[in-house]
């Protein structure tokens, strides 16, 4: 018999990507830890804060029999965009910076994205969040305008797809 996590069989799968030792980079964490707090994740959902460990995770539900419906992917992206500001980005809009430097935690999950997408039909969304900074140096905590950001990240994840019949 083979196991399958449980997060797996769940219609809507949230992932917080990030390390939080890098500044905003945490936001996708804390938007997943704060999601959890509120307590109010539906039975058809599941929460994960995956920090940098998300290209195993899309690894495995592209090889798993059960997958969810539809994944979101939470996460700092840096678009030149106000700072704090939260955004849906397309993948094949993911910035190029990103999408070429592989010792950044979404870029070399982006084919895995894709094929998650194309070849097993999941519904893939990435939420970001414009970073203020995420430094070179380990430096713990996010700028308070991202900090703040994380409360309007899980209010729209509730409002869009907590309420929906998947």
């Amino acid at each position: 018999m083979e196991y399958v996590p449980d997060y797996y069989r769940k219609d809507l799968l949230i992932m917080g990507v990030g390390n939080p030792l890098f500044g905003d980079d945490g936001f996708g964490p804390a938007v997943a830890e704060e999601l959890e707090r509120r307590g109010r994740v539906p039975s058809y959902a599941a929460v994960l804060d995956v920090g940098t460990g998300v290209r195993e995770i899309l690894f495995d539900l592209i090889l798993s029999p059960k997958r969810p419906k539809e994944v979101i992917i939470v996460d700092a992206l840096d678009c030149g965009r106000e700072i704090g500001e939260i955004f849906k980005v397309k993948i094949d809009e993911v910035p190029a910076i990103k999408r070429h430097d592989f010792s950044l935690h979404l870029a070399p999950s982006l084919n895995l994205l894709k094929e998650l997408r194309d070849d097993a039909e999941v519904t893939v969304t990435i939420l970001a969040c414009q970073p203020e900074s995420i430094p070179d140096l380990v430096t713990g905590g996010l700028s308070s305008v991202v900090e703040q950001s994380v409360q309007g990240a899980a209010d729209y994840i509730e409002a869009q797809y907590f309420n929906k019949i998947i």
